[in-house]
């Protein structure tokens, strides 16, 4: 493109984001709940969850389905959902392994286990969200992903053969049928995940959960920092700022937040995916687009985009940048980026020329718990008195439930159907220390957007790292 039409592009993507809000559309909601009083003084539990995004949530809420007399209590830093939580896309998918090429790629031979698994828990997902009368706009309308380069085209076609022989609902479709369901002149040909993948309204679904465990009879505390947490007797002891809890039994939802498990840090790197939300549309913006079935979208570069459809007609368009920032440290300075802002706001008019003039209403970003294998994993500490579950890389609002039966399953010290895979039993390879991680995230980053340029071929970085397990993407 020419150094002007450039400009004028840039300069058009500018003023669709002048009058945004910088803060997530999602928390920027007057039916938001108020926090809960924050802890003082010494308590005693059962079970103590930290953590009150999504994980923690669960598993407070399970561990009181599994046993109405167990004394369950929850401590969160800020507020309920604030974090990835309330800030995701709102995809809630069934995979556990972070889409089928990756379980392929890592357990072949339990892979049908783990879909099955997956299946089962965005089943139970739903039905919660029925049980519970949890208002989070849950439409179970698919993900279709997307070839917007030729050499995409045969990938998406085995996957959906692939998705197939496992027993999921995966349709190819070609240019034509692709853009029968979304028109984009950039759309080549599609997978339709048909029923694998739900949208909702991510902060809802974490306010929903959160009355659930309140009505359960979960303590909840919010604005109460755990800050240390330390064996006591036959227990665990936590601190917090203005008092300690006691408990049987800790299960930490911690996300891409330092571990009170030291040794599980260095599995961990905090990357950071920025959002977009637009005005709603008109009823001739949304007949220019199509998109009458709702799915979720994502195209299939390394450097990727995913948008979807919200309740009030809205487009939330993310992803493309995965940003690192040296030495690992989660900050809120970290969650506004206008470049990123601004580089996404000129692909969406690329995408979606028909709908030129349309501006952006909230622009917000936020860290992602992403590990090597881009799966959760799990584990305990403390002669298994305390559980984690952690490394969701992007994907942990379906799979964190899942996590949260496998800590409780951990805690209970049985062998479960869910504990015997070797995706549960083992972990990914941990990060290097600075500076090599550094180093590694950034060339790691410039290999697949050369990757994205040059039909999808890999540099001999990323094939080593294909190798020996420890990959990277965004």
């Amino acid at each position: 493109m020419a150094g002007s039409a450039m400009n004028a592009t840039t300069h058009r993507a500018g003023r669709a984001l002048a009058d945004a809000n910088p803060a997530p559309y999602w928390l920027d909601d007057p039916d938001k709940p108020a926090p809960r009083p924050a802890l003082v003084g010494d308590e005693h539990c059962d079970l103590l969850v930290v953590g009150g995004g999504y994980t923690g949530l669960w598993t407070a809420l399970l561990a009181k389905e599994r046993d109405p007399g167990r004394d369950v209590v929850l401590v969160e830093a800020r507020e309920t959902g604030w974090a990835a939580s309330g800030r995701n896309g709102g995809f809630c998918a069934a995979s556990l392994t972070h889409g089928l090429a990756n379980g392929l790629a890592r357990w072949p031979g339990e892979l049908p286990t783990l879909e099955r698994l997956g299946r089962a828990n965005l089943d139970a997902i739903e039905t919660a969200v029925d049980r519970y009368a949890i208002d989070c706009a849950f439409e179970r309308t698919g993900e279709i992903d997307l070839a917007t380069a030729p050499h995409q085209i045969p990938e998406l076609r085995e996957a959906a053969d692939q998705s197939a022989e496992l027993g999921g609902d995966t349709v190819f479709l070609d240019r034509d049928q692709v853009r029968a369901e979304i028109d984009s002149p950039t759309f080549l040909a599609g997978a339709w995940d048909r029923t694998g993948v739900a949208m909702l309204n991510p902060a809802r679904l974490a306010w929903g959960l959160k009355h659930a465990c309140l009505d359960l009879g979960v303590r909840i505390h919010e604005h109460t920092r755990a800050e240390r947490l330390a064996p006591h007797g036959a227990g665990t002891e936590v601190r917090t700022p203005y008092g300690r809890v006691r408990a049987r039994q800790v299960a930490l939802g911690t996300n891409a937040f330092p571990s009170l498990v030291r040794r599980v840090r260095p599995y961990i790197v905090p990357v950071y995916d920025y959002v977009l939300m637009t005005e709603p549309l008109s009823a001739r913006q949304l007949a220019a687009v199509g998109w009458r079935n709702r799915q979720g979208l994502s195209d299939s570069a390394n450097h990727f985009h995913y948008f979807r459809l919200t309740a009030d007609h809205r487009i939330l368009w993310g992803g493309y940048d995965a940003v690192y920032h040296y030495g690992g440290r989660v900050a809120e300075d970290h969650n506004q980026r206008p470049e990123t802002y601004l580089k996404l706001a000129t692909h969406f008019f690329h995408c979606f020329p028909q709908l030129e003039g349309v501006r952006f209403t909230h622009t917000w970003g936020g860290a992602i718990d992403t590990c090597a294998r881009f799966s959760p994993f799990f584990g305990t500490a403390h002669r298994g008195r305390t559980a984690y579950a952690v490394g969701y890389t992007g994907l942990g609002v379906g799979a964190s439930r899942f996590g949260a039966d496998v800590m409780l399953d951990l805690l209970d010290g049985e062998p479960t159907e869910r504990t015997a895979p070797e995706m549960v039993r083992t972990k990914p390879l941990p990060f290097p220390p600075e500076p090599v991680r550094w180093a590694g995230i950034g060339l790691t980053q410039w290999s697949l957007t050369r990757a994205d340029a040059t039909d999808g071929r890999r540099n001999l970085w990323l094939r080593t790292l294909d190798r020996i397990g420890l990959g990277f993407d965004s």
